[in-house]
């Protein structure tokens, strides 16, 4: 959203009775009434009732001015911009009003906009013939919310507290990707004139983890093997993100050899599928320095030469 007092058009320093000044002017031009079926008239007018909301009220336009929410009513902290912990941030909320305006409070301004009854019908506004108002869905609220990459590829549910108060369990479906928006239907900003609620849009954001890496659907990691398993082969224990299996190491393994594990990877098609894991190997010698394995190596390359690049 942008800054409210430019949504406004009104100074930074306005008085409370300005800010209500400014919207009752912007809502008697905008109002959906005034101007039925037009799209970009309704979206504006949906900016400017948001910014009233939010300065309209002098402790919230407080909160605003002093960095404690931003331009959408959401609540700033060590997360940013709302989220994280199973923690979102942000106003919104199903049958109430996220902002502290009632249905009768929105009613009351545009009773002085339009005068006493006649929003919707012709008389003293003189707008709209005998039909009734025009219903407005409610804007919608923006919330973010951080998950372990393990919680993203399996799936969890997450409560999260609006800033009305109300608290939901959101399910996060296996296989989420970093940065995909969950739509909460009706959990935004209340309708005008009877209009549907907004929807909460929740920006999901996938930790990185020490040990896997997703592409598409496939799961990437890294795996150290001894000096003997890569020469030897063998059964080696191999995390996934769902836990351990065992897995073939065939011998004569070198770094950067790359096997895979069907069906281990990421989750897709609601969960009904699963990509591989890529299980990328690195050759780890000892760390400390063995004399009897540095006498073998060099009778053995003498014997043995051959060329590895």
């Amino acid at each position: 959203m942008q800054d409210p007092y430019k949504i406004l058009g009104v100074a930074k320093t306005a008085s409370q009775d300005e800010i209500k000044k400014a919207y009752r002017k912007l809502a008697r031009e905008l109002h959906p009434d005034v101007n039925p079926g037009d799209a970009k008239i309704e979206e504006r007018f949906k900016k400017v009732s948001s910014a009233y909301h939010l300065l309209g009220d002098a402790e919230r336009r407080k909160k605003f001015d002093n960095g404690m929410i931003d331009a959408e009513g959401r609540e700033t902290g060590p997360f940013g911009r709302g989220g994280g912990g199973g923690q979102a941030g942000g106003f919104g909320g199903g049958g109430g009003d996220p902002f502290g305006f009632s249905g009768a409070d929105a009613e009351d301004i545009f009773d002085e906009i339009f005068g006493k009854g006649g929003r919707g019908r012709r008389g003293s506004a003189g707008f709209g013939g005998d039909r009734r108002p025009q219903k407005v869905k409610g804007p919608n609220i923006s919330y973010e919310l951080s998950l372990d990459f393990s919680e993203a590829m399996l799936g969890t549910t997450k409560r999260i507290n609006l800033a009305s108060g109300k608290s939901l369990e959101v399910r996060i479906p296996p296989g989420t990707e970093d940065e995909q928006t969950l739509r909460l239907k009706g959990q935004g900003m209340v309708g005008m004139n009877g209009g549907e609620a907004g929807d909460a849009l929740i920006k999901l954001h996938v930790r990185p983890d020490k040990t896997f890496r997703r592409e598409g659907n496939d799961i990437h990691c890294d795996l150290a093997i001894s000096l003997s398993e890569a020469i030897l082969g063998g059964s080696i224990e191999v995390p996934i993100v769902d836990g351990k299996v065992n897995m073939k190491l065939p011998a004569n393994a070198n770094s950067g050899s790359k096997l895979r594990l069907r069906g281990k990877g990421a989750p897709y098609d609601r969960g009904d599928k699963r990509g591989d894991q890529y299980v990328h190997l690195t050759v780890k010698l000892p760390e400390e320095r063995d004399d009897e394995l540095i006498e073998f190596i060099k009778t053995w390359a003498e014997k043995h030469p051959y060329k590895p690049r």
